[in-house]
Order: structure tokens, then C-alpha cells, then sequence
């Protein structure tokens, strides 16, 4: 795009309102947020294939119920590499550039995409954005979005087989805690989510006359979608963790009741041998364990997601933003906000 943008002198210079290389948002939609979305793809089936071995790494899956597991396996592998989907979402990436009579990126202000100032005539970088980039860089998006569905897909399917699911383990998951940290494999395409839109809200700002209170919900809605969508997955194991949860408190609750009127009956009734000392008995070492594994019980998770993974997403969500929101804030305001907060 840049070579035909040159070629046609829409690069730089007083032809057009956005040139170009002062173009924000295709500026970091393809050399940030298209080459993060690239690599990323890599390194999430690289996550996801110890993800799948941690569930029998940690035995959540007993000798009985592999065959079961190993066939949501199979299943899931078939339809990642089938082609359908492939043609289908190559399809559905170009179908809108060609539906479109005419390029429409910044209503009212002329840019690259067009010859000049007044000219109707599309230029070759805009056909080429519109025809090729676009229609790539939409293509990696239903990408994601169709990996993220075969992930929610293989996580309910393993949750309707039978599950070492434990209440009293000390993620809070009943076992399914590690599923929190690979979700933090997604904070680079949230991070490239919040480039494209930080590029468009410069733009808005920079050349439309937008100010920052008018597009800070829009930024603020991304984030909160962003973070939804990526816990979306979790949830497809809500129903089996619900299940555990529901019945945990009955069964170990009358686990530590048992325990708890037997120590009184032998310490507090004073029905105990004689001789005995409560002080290095290991009797009140056990009631403390039993009543901190029944906190864990009434603590447990049905989503298992945890903060710092929630945090992760925000700040991957919210730093490709930050720059936008330093650009549009007057200098003294920045300051002034900086000496309230030293202060």
C-alpha cells in the first residue's frame, strides 16, 4: 500500500487531509495489530496442547473416561483441519470489499484512499486495501474467533465426561485452576484488538474533530467485550464445577461436624486417656486442616478464573489505548493529574 501510495503521491504531502504515513489506523492495523495476530496463532495451539496434557498430568482423567477424552480429542481435531471453515471464513473476509461500491473510510475528510481532495476516483492503495489487506486481515480475525470456538467447544465437551473434580483443591477450580492461565495466552490478541481501535479513536480525534469524552465509552466498551468474550470459554465448564460446588458443602460438611464433636467430646467434654496434652496433639492440627478445606469448599469457583488472569486481559485491552488518551489530553491536565496523585 505504501508503494502505491507513493506512486500515486497519497504517501505524504498537502494532496489529501490523511496521507498515508499519517494515517493512524492503518498504520497500526497492519504493523502491529496484523503481525501479533499472526504469531499468536503458534504459541496459543502450543498452550493449548499442555493444556490438554495437564488434564492428565494431574490425573483429572481416570484410565476409564480416556477413551472418552481422547475421542473430544479427535473430534476437535478433525474439524480444526478441516477445510470448510477455511473456505467458508475466506469467503465471508472478501465478501464485504466486494459488496461496497465505494471505499468509505473518513466521512468528510479526504484521505489515501481517494486521488485528492473532491476526487471520486479510488486510488490504487485504497483498491488494494480494500480488495486485499481488509479482507487478510478479517480473515485472521474470524481465525481467532473460530480457534476460540473449537477451545469453548473442547472444554464442554471434556466437562460432560466424568472428571476428578476434587472441592477442597487449593485453586478454588476443584482442579481446573491451570485453565485460568491459558487464557492469558489471548492477552496478545486482545492487545491487538485494542491497537486497531486506539488507531481508529486517533484518527476520529486527530482529523474528525472528536474529542476523548466522546469516544471514551467506546474505548471502555472494547475492554469490558474483550475480557467477556475471552472468559466465555471458562464458562462451558460452569455447569460441571456448579455441580461439584452444590454438593461439596453437604459431604464435607458432615465430614468436619464428625470430627468437630468428636474433638469436643475428647477435649472439651475432657472424655480423653489420661495423661494426654492438647499441646503437640495432632488432634488440633487436623480440626484446623478439615476447617480450612471446608473454606476452600464454600470458596470454590464455578468459572475457573482467577485475577491475575482478569488482569492480564484489562492491561492487554487498555494499553494500546493509553497512548490515545496522553494524545488528546491537554499537557497541564496530564501534569496536574500527576502532582494530585503524587501529592
Amino acid at each position: 500500500m505504501l508503494i502505491l501510495a507513493l506512486g500515486q503521491g497519497v504517501a505524504y504531502g498537502p494532496q489529501v487531509t490523511i496521507s498515508f504515513l499519517r494515517d493512524f489506523s492503518v498504520n497500526v492495523r497492519f504493523l502491529v495489530a496484523f503481525p501479533i495476530l499472526i504469531l499468536a496463532e503458534s504459541r496459543i495451539d502450543e498452550r493449548w496442547r499442555n493444556l490438554v496434557l495437564e488434564f492428565l498430568r494431574s490425573k483429572l482423567v481416570n484410565a476409564a473416561e480416556l477413551p472418552s477424552f481422547e475421542a473430544v480429542i479427535e473430534s476437535i481435531n478433525r474439524l480444526r483441519d478441516r477445510v470448510l471453515p477455511e473456505a467458508v471464513m475466506s469467503v465471508a473476509a472478501l465478501l464485504p470489499s466486494l459488496l461496497v461500491d465505494k471505499i468509505e473510510f473518513l466521512s468528510g475528510v479526504s484521505n489515501w484512499h481517494s486521488l485528492g481532495a473532491g476526487s471520486s476516483d479510488v486510488s490504487l492503495a485504497g483498491w488494494w486495501f480494500n480488495l486485499l489487506s481488509t479482507p487478510a486481515f478479517r480473515f485472521l480475525l474470524f481465525r481467532s474467533a473460530w480457534r476460540m470456538f473449537l477451545w469453548t467447544l473442547f472444554l464442554w465437551r471434556v466437562s460432560r465426561i466424568k472428571l476428578r473434580l476434587v472441592a477442597t483443591h487449593t485453586d478454588m477450580a476443584a482442579g481446573l485452576g491451570f485453565l485460568s492461565s491459558g487464557q492469558k495466552t489471548f492477552t496478545p490478541i486482545v492487545f491487538a484488538g485494542g491497537a486497531v481501535v486506539a488507531g481508529q479513536v486517533g484518527n476520529a480525534i486527530a482529523y474528525e474533530g472528536a474529542s476523548l469524552s466522546s469516544v471514551q465509552y467506546d474505548m471502555i466498551a472494547y475492554g469490558v467485550l474483550a475480557i467477556l468474550l475471552l472468559v466465555v470459554p471458562l464458562l462451558a465448564l460452569a455447569p460441571a464445577l456448579l455441580n461439584v460446588k452444590r454438593k461439596a458443602p453437604l459431604e464435607y460438611g458432615a465430614l468436619v461436624a464428625n470430627h468437630a464433636q468428636l474433638f469436643d467430646e475428647k477435649w472439651i467434654q475432657g472424655h480423653r486417656p489420661p495423661g494426654d496434652a492438647i499441646l503437640g496433639n495432632p488432634d488440633a492440627s487436623s480440626l484446623a486442616d478439615l476447617g480450612s478445606s471446608f473454606t476452600v469448599v464454600r470458596e470454590m469457583r464455578v468459572v475457573p478464573i482467577d485475577n491475575p488472569t482478569l488482569i492480564s486481559l484489562a492491561v492487554g485491552a487498555a494499553l494500546p489505548l493509553l497512548p490515545v488518551v496522553i494524545f488528546a489530553t491537554p499537557a497541564d491536565e496530564l501534569i496536574g493529574a500527576v502532582i494530585k496523585m503524587l501529592g
